[in-house]
């Protein structure tokens, strides 16, 4: 991005900053700890804020966790206060939330932390959240990733501008932050929990990170190259994957529907993205979604069983048949139904449609959607209710019972279908799987009597 003639000459770290600013940005939500990196981060753009024509807005949750948090918070109460920025502070008893979403307690700060700063952005108009992250951030969260077994989509790690996230320092080391908060006589807080060992990012940034250093000095510039490399062909994956689901999309107003054999032709590799990406548009994000979870899909995909479903985090999917079915939740199921048929009249059905019911001397013939029954073979009073486990019925044309559950597997109608479907029955005997398939059961025929018409409309 390029701006006019500073009074000031720039820095690496505030090029750097300018150089990512989000396009058109009026007003910044920042993220300020009161760690060195986040003071850092605020006093830069305080200094570029004319410049960038940008107001800025700061941000601090108290996790407390620690006895010092208290503390940390009225710093940077204080700390924007003398520099003229507005500044929102909450709390949150972290180590509770953990154990109400049974998540460790970094996750459980990091969901906090997230939630906090997206609904104040939200109140107070911010287009960008900023974040202090940098690059030995980057390369910690590419090693932690990598011993978790994340796939490549995960090691292309932190984005400098993703979303509503901006993290312009990505590209600063701390050693240049450092000098820069020192240069300019800024104080912060130190977090001691960052030396805890206990947690395992502080085991890859006082342990194994240097163990890597005396291996290689270029470690950590080499590692966050490899991040962008990775972003890179990500960028093009997604440009293929989002492709991909708008060609195997199948008509669906509830949720998100693939077709099963177009899945499976699939190269692995392109599939398995298609798959998260289908996740992606149901969930919002792809949070606590992790490789087994996939693997889990992948297998319901592949399986035997024509209709199985799983519950995953944030989501439900299904395989019905030909289709693959991604939702948010669950589909709520249907209340069992069981109405009388007037034998002249309408009964709307639990699902808005309507029997129409009359008596009369000729026939006028069937169709899927009519039947017709000699009067004086049925018995009252006529019922249509739903679906029970052990239903049979003799289908037209056929000799013989069919179990009802047969019938539905044959003809691939779903289970939240076959829920729905009404049955004309009278006594124990179903007359009609209404718009499927008609009994053998109380033919009407020419001289016969009276003739029961009902019409599905």
């Amino acid at each position: 991005m390029t701006h006019g003639c500073f009074y000031m000459k720039l820095s690496p770290l505030e090029q750097s900053i300018l150089d990512s600013f989000p396009v058109g940005a009026k007003q910044l939500l920042v993220a300020v700890s009161g760690g060195v990196d986040s003071v850092t981060l605020l006093y830069a753009l305080t200094r570029l804020s004319a410049t960038l024509n940008v107001s800025l807005h700061a941000a601090h949750l108290d996790h407390q966790i620690r006895q010092e948090s208290a503390a940390d918070a009225v710093f940077v109460r204080d700390l924007c206060a003398q520099w003229n920025v507005p500044c929102d502070v909450e709390s949150c008893a972290v180590a509770d939330l953990a154990q109400q979403r049974k998540l460790s307690v970094e996750m459980a700060g990091r969901q906090a932390r997230r939630e906090f700063l997206q609904r104040l952005a939200v109140e107070v108009d911010a287009d960008a959240i900023s974040l202090a992250h940098h690059q030995d951030d980057q390369v910690e969260t590419f090693m932690l990733r990598l011993l978790r077994g994340s796939g490549q989509s995960g090691l292309a790690s932190m984005r400098v501008c993703q979303a509503i996230w901006w993290r312009p320092l990505l590209g600063c080391s701390r050693e240049q932050i450092l000098a820069y908060a020192q240069q300019h006589g800024l104080p912060w807080v130190e977090d001691q929990s960052n030396k805890n060992p206990k947690y395992l990012r502080n085991q890859l940034r006082h342990e194994l990170i240097p163990q890597m250093l005396k291996i290689n000095p270029s470690f950590k510039t080499q590692i966050a190259g490899l991040t962008q490399r990775i972003q890179v062909e990500e960028d093009y994956w997604q440009e293929q994957v989002v492709r991909q689901v708008n060609e195997l999309a199948l008509p669906c107003a509830d949720g998100l529907r693939l077709g099963r054999d177009a899945l499976l032709a699939l190269h692995p590799a392109l599939r398995v993205r298609t798959l998260r990406e289908a996740l992606q548009q149901v969930r919002g994000d792809l949070q606590r979604i992790e490789a087994i979870h996939l693997q889990a899909i992948e297998a319901l995909l592949s399986g035997i069983k024509s209709q199985a479903q799983l519950n995953l985090p944030g989501c439900w999917v299904a395989r019905r048949y030909d289709a693959l079915w991604f939702r948010a939740t669950a589909p709520e199921l249907p209340s069992p139904f069981n109405l009388p048929l007037p034998l002249s009249g309408e009964l709307e059905l639990p699902d808005g449609r309507v029997l129409r019911t009359s008596t009369q001397d000729e026939l006028e013939g069937e169709s899927a959607w009519v039947t017709e029954y000699s009067l004086a073979a049925l018995s009252q009073p006529l019922r249509v209710r739903s679906w029970l486990p052990g239903d049979r019925f003799v289908p037209s044309g056929m000799f013989g019972h069919k179990k009802l559950k047969s019938f539905f597997s044959d003809n691939q109608i779903e289970i939240e279908a076959r829920l729905t479907m009404p049955l004309l029955v009278c006594g124990d005997t179903i007359l009609w799987v209404v718009g499927a398939r008609r009994s053998g059961c109380a033919v009407a025929g020419q001289g016969q009597g009276k003739v029961l018409r009902v019409e599905l409309i």
